[in-house]
Order: structure tokens, then sequence, then C-alpha cells
């Protein structure tokens, strides 16, 4: 390889690292400064966790971007955070265990306000918005819920999911739980993984095709989270949160990265030319 063409490497290497830096929109490492989220009802910063419902009944809470966020060009988005539902020890259950409601992760264009409280799981009544549900209880047909412990697809504000799967360990068991939420504009298709390990799954844990621009009706949006609590209670915290306004996914290598070892060549190369 010729010395221009390594020069040439290097400034792509550069040039992709720029752009990979611009896509992080929002990142909390933890939740000791909220001042840039909007928290509604019952949500609050507790310690260094966003508490969006307590271990008490009939909770709604939401937290949001204080400003809406401009998706990229092609209407994309890629999210990754973390989440712990404590084991509540009063309340009533279902077949699986005392406990309820659950965490949403929601792209919303109404600016900041809190939905349905219980089964509502705070996002019920939010229209012109996307969520992904971590339903801890089974509230039966109208919500379209296959069991208490499950991950839905919900549109419009309407609880009853499009798509659900169900998960084999109860995400309400105090564990901390990992979930990445990508968003793909051009093909429109929406990924769901979750994990209990800090460790992206190579293959989508639900998927489903979905007109983003439709069902918000414009290319900006308020992002966060809501929760809910009715007769069965638990605390609901998000620990850790990264947004990103384009097809970014998170935890996985940037393409840049590809290119790092030629870039170190690069230099190496420049190094024993002046000498």
């Amino acid at each position: 390889m010729s010395f221009s063409s390594r020069i040439q490497l290097a400034a792509a290497a550069l040039l992709l690292l720029s752009g990979s830096a611009m896509a992080t929109t929002l990142t909390y490492n933890d939740f000791s400064d909220v001042s840039a989220l909007q928290l509604n009802g019952s949500a609050a910063q507790v310690g260094s966790v966003l508490r969006l419902a307590p271990e008490a009944y009939s909770q709604s809470g939401t937290a949001f971007s204080k400003n809406a966020i401009t998706l990229g060009a092609d209407v994309s988005f890629s999210s990754a955070f973390s989440f712990r539902i404590s084991q509540p020890t009063f309340g009533i259950g279902d077949a699986d265990g005392i406990g309820a409601d659950g965490i949403t992760f929601i792209v919303q264009t109404n600016s900041n306000t809190a939905g349905g409280a219980g089964g509502g799981i705070g996002y019920q009544g939010i229209t012109n918005s996307v969520a992904i549900e971590f339903d801890t209880y089974n509230n039966g047909s109208f919500a379209n819920d296959p069991n208490g412990n499950h991950v839905g697809i919900d549109l419009g504000g309407n609880i009853a999911s499009v798509q659900t799967a169900m998960v084999a360990d109860r995400m309400n068991n105090g564990a901390i739980w990992y979930a990445w939420v990508d968003y793909n504009g051009v093909t429109k298709q929406l990924e769901v993984r979750l994990a209990e390990v800090n460790s992206r799954p190579a293959v989508a844990f639900l998927s489903r095709a979905v007109d983003l621009v439709s069902e918000l009706g414009t290319t900006n949006a308020f992002v966060g989270f809501g929760s809910g609590t009715g007769s069965g209670v638990g605390n609901h915290d998000i620990l850790s949160w990264e947004f990103r306004d384009s097809y970014n996914p998170i935890d996985v290598p940037e393409p840049a990265s590809l290119l790092l070892a030629s870039l170190a060549l690069v230099g190496l190369s420049v190094v024993r030319r002046k000498r």
C-alpha cells in the first residue's frame, strides 16, 4: 500500500470515528444528574437511579428528554439501557408471583406527560407514539398479554401489544436487566434485544416492521421511559441509558474500529519515514 493510500485510509477512519461520536445524543452512565430530563407523575431521582414508579399502589411515572430530538436523515435511532424491578414485598400478583406492572421505553411527540397507571405502565393514552413494554403482570386478552412476564411492541398509546415474546426468567426478580432497541428507518425494522448480562445478543428477541414516521406524524420526538403500578407494586428503576439519533447499534464495534489497525500502521510508517 502506498503512503498516500495509507493517509487516505487514516482520513476515512477519522471521519467514521467523528461521525460515530456525533450520533450519540444522550448518555447516562447513571442518573446522578437528571437536569436534562422532565420527570412526570411518580418519577423521581433516587440516589443515582431513575425511579419511574416506587413500591406503592396506583402509580404512574414517566421521564422524557426535555427537548424533542430530531431523528437522523432516515428517521432512525438506537438505544440501550439497563433496568431493575425490585422483588416486591406486598400487593397482588399473578401466576408467577406478586408484583406489577413493568417498564416501557417510549418514543412520542406529545411533549412531557404520564400515561395510565397500573396495566397502563405509564404509557396508555400517549398517542403518536411507539413503545416497548417490559410487562410483569398478566392483564389478559384486553392487553393482548400472553403471560405475566413478556416483552411487547405497543403503538399509539394502546397497551394491546401488536407483537409479544415471553421471557423465561421473571423481570421483576430484583436483578439487573439489559435491553437494546434499534429502529432502521431504511428497512423500517424495529428490533428489541434483552439479556440478563451486559452483552448484546446477536439475534433480536422481538422484531417487527413499523412505519415510525406514520406512527409519530413527525421526525421530532421526545424519548424516555414510563412505568406504572396498580394493586401490584415494585420499585421500577432505570440504571443507565444511551440514545443515538441514528441507526447505530450500541455495543456493536464501530465500523471505524475495523480501520484502527490500519491507522496504527500509518503512524508507524510515518515514524519510519522520518527516521
